[in-house]
């Protein structure tokens, strides 16, 4: 109730009448039954026009600590992300990611929809960064379809350290879904094999030439490039 309700009065109006994004292929995202979305990600604003532009509710991860604050505006904080259809992920990896993608798989086998970026954080360069295996894993468990999601200048919406909305037409492209064989307990190789197709077909939605650096691998390096005690630095 709450998705709709934020979706419909909300998110809709400012996406159609401000921002206005060419959508093209949205036909191959189902109408039904247990789905995928794989996309790029360059912009906090890129959840919001997926989901405001696909009619049905999607489902996505969303770090942790926005669920565990404290205070008024904490808890309001983490009752809005889970009355929006979204999941804490403890990124530090191990038991606690398991769980968020256990949930991930809960969900498809009820019959939703699904949402990550595989990258596992925005771009820091437009860079198309390498994939972690959580949306291989996923698939890979379920048989669930997924649909490579090419998201195009939605930095320049809604750019990096900014909370201003500009007024600027990005594109959003929905590839042709990509179905592979449920494989409970596939093995490391065929994890690996499964995100290099799907970041493939990403990168030919968005156009964006790949990096094979983990993308916060790559943040670090141009953070350190810009810090007085970093290479090239004044310490």
């Amino acid at each position: 109730m709450l998705y709709r309700l934020i979706r419909g009065l909300l998110a809709a109006p400012v996406v159609h009448l401000l921002v206005r994004p060419r959508v093209e292929g949205l036909a191959n995202v189902p109408r039904r039954g247990p789905v995928i979305l794989a996309a790029n990600h360059l912009s906090l604003i890129d959840p919001v026009l997926v989901s405001t532009v696909v009619a049905r509710p999607i489902n996505y991860v969303v770090k942790s600590e926005f669920f565990t604050g404290t205070g008024p505006r904490g808890r309001a904080t983490g009752a809005f992300f889970r009355g929006i259809h979204q999941l804490p992920v403890d990124r530090s990896g191990g038991a606690a990611s398991a769980a968020a993608l256990t949930a991930a798989e809960q969900l498809l086998a009820a019959g939703e929809a699904f949402g990550i970026f595989p990258e596992g954080t925005r771009s820091p360069d437009g860079l198309l960064h390498r994939g972690r295996t959580g949306v291989a894993r996923i698939a890979l468990a379920t048989g669930a379809p997924i649909v490579p999601v090419g998201l195009v200048g939605t930095d320049r919406v809604l750019a990096p350290r900014s909370s201003r909305i500009r007024l600027y037409r990005p594109t959003l492209r929905f590839g042709s879904p990509l179905v592979f064989p449920p494989e409970p307990g596939a093995d490391r190789e065929r994890l690996y094999a499964v995100t290099d197709e799907v970041m493939a077909a990403i990168a030919a939605m968005s156009g964006q030439q790949r990096d094979a650096r983990d993308a916060r691998d790559a943040r670090d390096a141009r953070d350190a490039r810009h810090t007085p005690d970093g290479p090239g630095g004044a310490g």
